[in-house]
């Protein structure tokens, strides 16, 4: 197992290479990078962003048309230049590449061009939001979706089955998104009640009330947005459930075990379950990261949740490279990790797989 995971961690970087290179060459055809959109603000009403490439508060006062804006004509070429060197677009693409590159291996993300502030900080004060969501979510889709599965597979063809599919079929059709905001319509003000928060994890003043209020508050704020992504995220793995366990009841060591005498639940739950559990126990990690990565991202976005989605729909909209490329770079290495996790999940539920003998 130690080479088979030796190999995996060294195949990480070339991936991981390949991804942040593909990605930086689509970003270089994309309209409206950041200096253009600096250009647009500096040709508005006021110079106030002009402060940052001075770096003194006192220029924000300045007006526009008295540091270099000269009305028709546009921006003095100058002024242009500064800020196209300001965000180091005054380099060759292959250059900011490569330089790009050296600073990630150190984990230097570099500074957000509209924030001022370490990428890397910005992802520490935004991921614990992320993950906290993305985990609560796992949970409970898994907590549903098992045992909703098993009675499924148990009872395959019966009115329960039927029933229940009509619930998974709604799971698949309705994305998260959407439920979430119908959620907000009916239970958080938008039409009908207001019986939950809209906006952030806590309320206001939180932070002078005891542990345990600011523990029922934030599962409070939680409750909306988990909900909107495990009613859309239980219908697969429902599916999955099921479709594993029918598998197994159909082979032969059950059908042995019936003809020796053995109930039912222990046939069930002493020898289909570990079977059948290898799978989807073993994609813990990867459903983690699509739930994190996937539903959460316009989630977070409907309930104003101060994550990481909030901040990469930001930083895309504002064409903040840094930010972009630092998240996708933290994504990208967790999102690999997680499947050597996975792999690592299949050889402790089940001993007898072994990666290096099949290799």
């Amino acid at each position: 197992m130690g080479t088979y995971l030796l190999r995996r961690l060294l195949l990480v970087i070339p991936t991981l290479f390949g991804i942040i290179a593909i990605n930086f060459v689509v970003v270089q055809f994309a309209p409206g990078g950041p200096v253009e959109q600096m250009i647009s603000e500096l040709k508005g009403r006021t110079g106030a962003v002009m402060g940052r490439m001075t770096g003194g508060d006192a220029a924000e006062t300045i007006p526009t048309n008295e540091r270099g804006y000269r009305g028709a004509r546009g921006l003095d070429p100058h002024v242009i230049a500064d800020i196209t060197k300001m965000f180091g677009f005054d380099k060759p693409a292959p250059e900011r590449f490569a330089l790009m590159l050296r600073d990630y291996l150190t984990f230097n993300l570099g500074r957000s061009f509209f924030r001022d502030e370490p990428v890397l900080q910005l992802i520490r004060e935004k991921m614990p939001v992320s993950i906290s969501l993305g985990l609560w979510s796992t949970l409970l889709v898994y907590f549903v979706s098992i045992p909703l599965g098993i009675a499924k597979a148990v009872r395959d063809g019966s009115r329960f089955d039927v029933a229940s599919s009509a619930a998974v079929l709604i799971g698949y059709a309705v994305p998260g998104f959407l439920f979430a905001i119908l959620l907000v319509v009916l239970f958080a003000g938008g039409s009908f009640v207001q019986w939950f928060p809209l906006r952030g994890l806590h309320s206001m003043g939180t932070e002078n009330w005891s542990a345990p209020a600011r523990i029922v508050d934030y599962l409070w704020h939680m409750v909306l947005p988990t909900v909107a992504i495990v009613v859309s995220g239980f219908a697969g793995l429902t599916v999955l459930t099921k479709n594993c366990f029918m598998e197994e009841i159909r082979k032969q060591y059950v059908i042995t075990a019936r003809a020796k005498g053995a109930s039912e639940q222990r046939i069930l739950y002493r020898h289909v379950f570990r079977n059948a559990m290898l799978l989807i126990i073993a994609g813990f990690p990867s459903a983690f990261i699509g739930i994190l990565f996937s539903s959460a991202l316009l989630v977070e976005i409907i309930f104003s949740l101060d994550g990481l989605g909030l901040l990469g729909f930001e930083s895309a909209i504002r064409r903040d490279y840094p930010v972009m490329f630092g998240t996708l770079y933290m994504f990208t290495l967790l999102g690999l990790l997680m499947q050597i996790v996975g792999d690592v999940l299949y050889t402790i539920v089940d001993p007898r797989i072994d990666f290096e003998a099949r290799q």
